[in-house]
């Protein structure tokens, strides 16, 4: 196991990335661009995100689960419905697009180039260590669900 992996909580990545993607735009402002209708493209962006996120853990409170990846091993149940007949990771998606939404209302390039920079952070350091314990603790049933299902879409 790596000394990154599962330190850093998403929603903390999420800030970090979402603080860096403001901070860039703010430093380099030469590299800001316009686009018509980028607000509310970027809104959309918010609100399909934030909801795919709350549906993740919806999902998970009504298996009567843990939706914490810290707490994967007190995990009662496998959820592969609803949202996650999808996506198997509809959180991360979903904070993944909210950042989409976020580097459209900044209008700036270098804001873009953070999101898949988070994207392999997550996946990396979140994602993988998340998979393997799933694996370990639910068997074939995870690895049928993992060969049906796609981690981002």
């Amino acid at each position: 196991m790596n000394s990154l992996e599962l330190k850093i909580p998403p929603p903390a990545q999420f800030i970090i990335t979402a603080a860096a993607m403001f901070g860039v735009s703010k430093t380099l402002p030469s590299l800001k661009f316009v686009l018509n209708g980028s607000t509310g493209l970027a809104i959309g962006l918010g609100v399909v995100g934030l909801s795919g996120a709350i549906m993740g853990v919806k999902q998970f409170k009504k298996a009567q689960t843990t939706p914490n990846p810290k707490e994967i091993d007190k995990a009662t149940s496998l959820v592969t419905s609803g949202i996650y007949r999808y996506t198997r990771n509809p959180m991360y998606l979903g904070l993944t697009l909210i950042l989409l939404g976020w580097a459209l209302y900044l209008s700036h390039f270098l804001a873009f180039i953070l999101i898949p920079i988070f994207m392999m952070y997550i996946s990396r350091f979140q994602i993988q260590p998340e998979e393997r314990m799933l694996a370990k603790k639910f068997g074939q049933a995870y690895q049928n669900y993992r060969s049906k299902v796609r981690r981002w879409i």
